[in-house]
């Protein structure tokens, strides 16, 4: 847990790829929510 507080609060790099990291997760379960919401519609 320290290392990820480093990683995150310790250098601006670290805190700019956590961010991009759940960035990205967020936009791809937002993706396959809107994927299964639309399939779940259209049958």
């Amino acid at each position: 847990m320290a290392f990820w507080l480093d990683l995150m609060f310790g250098n601006p790099v670290g805190l700019l790829s956590m961010i991009v990291i759940f960035c990205t997760i967020g936009i791809m379960s937002y993706m396959l929510w809107m994927f299964i919401v639309k399939s779940r519609d259209h049958n």
